[in-house]
Order: C-alpha cells, then structure tokens, then sequence
C-alpha cells in the first residue's frame, strides 16, 4: 500500500463516512472520558501480523552497555559501573517488529543506541544481517548508518533549530551521496510528501512545526537512506493520541511499503500490542519475558510483566463492570550501579524465595514462542510452590548445589526460539 493511499475499509467501518471522518467521530465520541489509542486504532489499520518464517535481519546476543562511575576528587578513579543493559539477547525478523517495554530507567533506550552504534557496547553480538557490527568503528560504520536508522524520542531536541527541514533531511542524502546535488531537493520534497508533510514546507525552520509534524520530519529524515532498520525510541510517547494512532498508521504503511523493520521502543502497551507482534519486557538491564502477541498480553508468566499489564486501563471492562485489580509494587527500583544478587526484581517481587536471592533466572523457553526469566513462571495466582528451573540450574529448591540434578542449558538463554521447550503445564517437553 502506497503511503498516500487510505486503508480499505473493514467490516466494523461506517460506509458513509472517510477514515478521517471516523477518526474524528472516535475522538469526539459521547463519553466524558478521553479516548484511548484502542479506540482510536480500532478505526485505523488493522494490527501488525507476525511473519514466524521471516529471517531475522537483526540477532543480538549477550548485549552488555556498562558506564563507569568514578570517584571524586582530583585522582578519578573507577568505583564501579552504572549496568545499564547487562545480557539483552533477541531477533528481529526481515520487515517485522519487536516491542521493547518497561519502566524508565530500565535500559530501553540505551539498548537501542547501542544497537545503532552511538554508543559502543562493553560486552556481546550485535548481529546485522550476520555480520557483528558491535566491535565497529569510524569509517567502518559509514554504511552500516545507511542501513540502520534512529528515530529519537523527542521531536523537539532531535531536530536542529538552526536548519531548515530540507537541510535536515537532506543532510543524509548528502553525507551518503544518495543521489545528485541537483536532484537533493526534489528528494527531499518527495520524503516529505511520503510522512503527510506539505513538500513545499521545506525552506520552513523546525520551531514553525506541530509536535506531531516534528515526529514526521524525524520519520522522514531516518527514511531518507532508505534503511532495512529503524529503531524506534519513543516516537509517539510525546503526542496525543489521536496523533499517536496517526503516526503509527504512518509506520505501518512504511514497513508494509519498504519492507522495514522495527525495535520498538516504548511505554504505551496499547501501541505496542498494535504495532509489534513480538514484545520483550526489560527490567533493571535485563529481559524478564519476550515472546509473541498472545503470549504477553494474555498469557504472561512474569509477575513483573503481569504488574504491568494490570496498570494498562481498559475502558471494555471498566464497562462491564469487569475492571481488572491492580498489582501494587512496593519498593523503588534498585540501583543500576549495584543489583540485588540473583533475581533483580525479587525485593519487589510478591512470590521471591530463597533461590530467587542466590541464582539468577535464565530466559527459559515456556512455548513455541515464549521465554520467561523466572523461577516461579505461572499464570496470574497459579504460582508453582517449587522452583521449575532448580533441575536446569543443579541445585534443590532452596538454590543450594544438588548432586542428583544436572545443569542444562538447552532449553535457556541465547537469541531466537528453539523447536523444543519446557511445558510448565505437562512438566515435559514440549515439541512443535
């Protein structure tokens, strides 16, 4: 589908009325209350599908981004590290997309441009289409930049006041000779036309613009180089709403268009449910659950991500009378600079035992697509009183060393899913 080109309308659509038409119709509505993104979304595309045969065009494993912290005074010395992403190992498919949520502070934003190569990693693989561009640098990065593009959070600090916005957008085309000088501004014009910018606003400054009409100058300069990756830091969390469902329509076509794909990086776990069929929670520099659409939003097994998921309002069942109770969290997050042992989220976690002190959770495979790091992983209220990861990890269920279990790794950690896992239901394996 052309960007330009509305959506066909589906079933739940009124014939009589433009998509526009009913967008504006969702936002007015009779309600008191302010629309969510569901309800506008649910008069915009239709949710983004999972291509599970797709090759992944992006492999991270074992990612670390470690900063030093150092003493004051006039002799520096190290103290320690600010852990801000300490072991991230996940795929993004060729044209799909990968939601990365959490809490702030948790290493969301910091793993992305870690990935984009603004900051070099401390530790692991960032494969790009099977090359490992983490050890990288100067003019070995030039074309990887043309592959492997950013949209930051803020439309406001990521644009130059003092350039135009054909400047801004041209200035890739330039750098990467993409295409001749004479031919810079036609191009520019027409990358503004693609995001649904007026192209002859191209000698306007960036003060001059909306929020959401500085989100798509950000769009339209990643898409400039014409990339087969965007990470996407937050690119609506600072819209309203109704620009919110606008600028993600606008993604949607591109990816369909281009064939692009996404590390979605965000807080709203409305959008992301609309846009990514593949989600991975983050905590503390860690990924605490990952898996497809289905599996976390209605099947979770982390109690970190259940907490999340709690704290989402819906409106359907604040209706019905149905509304969900929220899971409270005591305690602050820990600092970064010294995690607690074992399981990072076990000073806040309501179902910690022992073991959860002394040995970290690995990323163990629950479903086809499905992993969960945690030593308890259940449903809501159905968590198991014996760790079912103390066999994998050799010890007992108080995390002490058991001569009879035997350490495996076969069903844990590492980037991508396995044809086998751990039914937590069967306590078997479970082949697919």
């Amino acid at each position: 589908m052309a960007p330009s080109e509305q959506p066909e309308p589906t079933e739940n659509d009124t014939p009589d009325l433009t998509p526009d038409e009913q967008l504006a119709e969702a936002l007015s509505g009779d309600s008191d209350e302010l629309p969510t993104f569901a309800d506008v979304a649910s008069h915009a595309h239709a949710a983004a599908q999972l291509d599970p045969d797709a090759p992944a065009v992006l492999r991270v494993e074992n990612l670390k981004m470690y900063f030093p912290v150092r003493s004051t005074g006039v002799i520096r010395r190290k103290v320690g590290d600010v852990q801000a992403v300490d072991g991230l190992s996940f795929e993004v498919p060729k044209g799909g997309s990968l939601g990365l949520v959490g809490e702030s502070g948790c290493g969301k934003s910091t793993a992305g441009r870690a990935i984009t190569r603004l900051y070099k990693p401390s530790a692991g693989k960032v494969e790009f289409e099977g090359r490992d561009i983490a050890p990288l640098s100067g003019r070995d990065l030039k074309p990887l930049r043309r592959d492997v593009q950013m949209i930051f959070q803020d439309p406001y600090s990521s644009l130059n006041p003092r350039h135009t916005v054909g400047s801004i957008v041209g200035a890739p085309l330039r750098i990467h000779n993409m295409v001749p000088k004479e031919k810079t501004l036609a191009r520019v014009q027409e990358l503004l036309e693609i995001v649904g910018l007026n192209p002859e606003h191209y000698n306007r400054y960036p003060n001059e613009f909306s929020g959401g009409q500085r989100q798509r100058i950000g769009i339209a300069r990643a898409l400039a180089l014409q990339p087969k990756l965007i990470v996407a830091d937050e690119p609506v969390s600072a819209l309203d709403v109704s620009i919110q469902a606008q600028v993600i329509n606008l993604l949607q076509d591109l990816q369909r268009e281009f064939d692009i794909a996404f590390l979605f990086i965000a807080h709203d776990l409305a959008v992301v449910r609309h846009f990514c069929p593949e989600v991975a929670v983050m905590y503390l520099g860690k990924i605490v659950e990952i898996g497809d659409r289905d599996s976390i939003y209605t099947n979770a097994h982390h109690p970190y991500t259940q907490a999340l998921l709690s704290a989402v309002p819906d409106v359907g069942q604040a209706v019905t009378g149905g509304r969900r109770e929220r899971i409270q969290l005591t305690g602050d997050v820990p600092s970064p600079i010294d995690p607690p042992s074992g399981c990072r989220f076990r000073t806040r976690c309501p179902i910690a035992q022992e073991i959860c002190a002394k040995h970290e959770p690995p990323l163990l495979q629950i479903g086809k697509r499905h992993k969960v790091a945690c030593h308890f992983p259940a449903r809501l209220g159905e968590a198991p009183q014996q760790p079912v990861t103390a066999r994998l990890l050799g010890v007992d269920a108080h995390g002490q060393p058991d001569p009879g279990a035997t350490p495996s790794s076969d069903l844990v950690d590492g980037p991508g899913y396995a044809d086998t896992w751990f039914d937590l239901d069967a306590k078997t394996i479970g082949r697919g």
